[in-house]
């Protein structure tokens, strides 16, 4: 087997991004610190052609080095928007979006057996790294999902979850 050049692998460029059939997810970052998650996110977004990410609070905005150190030009691509206020956001996304926070919470429905509905929009929600998502924002979305761990650590990395979930989305979707 022979690696693949960059030059092989047939990708997008920002402007066929843009006009690319997107997938129908939305993911919001609810305060998140790290600008290295931030941009991971963003990559993970374009990989997916994810329709837009929404920059919440405290949420860092491109352009910052610590960001387009790790979206390696990915916020170029992906259309994102920043919002002071995630619970506003979310109801207003509500009414055209159903609405899921990724967190651990009573009445939760595990990733791995939630069903997609292919006439629905989604929107994803992550939270802060220490604290997740605000449970107000919580309490206004339509519903929780919860990626299923099984070891001694409480959550992953919100670039991570991010990951999964996208993944998971996106192969339900297609």
């Amino acid at each position: 087997m022979r690696k693949l050049k960059n030059s092989e692998l047939n990708r997008l460029d920002a402007e066929q991004f843009k006009l690319a059939k997107k997938t129908p997810l939305v993911i919001v970052l609810d305060n998140i610190r790290s600008l290295n998650n931030i941009g991971s996110v963003f990559r993970t977004a374009d990989a997916f052609l994810i329709e837009k990410i929404y920059l919440c609070g405290i949420t860092a905005t491109p352009p910052h080095k610590d960001i387009r150190k790790t979206a390696l030009g990915a916020t170029e691509s992906v259309l994102w928007e920043y919002r002071k206020d995630t619970l506003q956001l979310v109801q207003q996304l509500k009414e055209d979006y159903h609405c899921l926070a990724i967190e651990q919470a009573e009445n939760a429905q595990m990733l791995n057996t939630f069903e997609v509905d292919e006439k629905q929009r989604y929107v994803v929600i992550f939270g802060n790294e220490v604290k997740g998502v605000s449970q107000e924002v919580v309490s206004a979305c339509h519903g929780v999902l919860e990626i299923p761990q099984f070891g001694t650590k409480h959550s992953l990395n919100i670039a991570v979850s991010a990951g999964v979930v996208v993944w998971d989305f996106w192969c339900k979707m297609r």
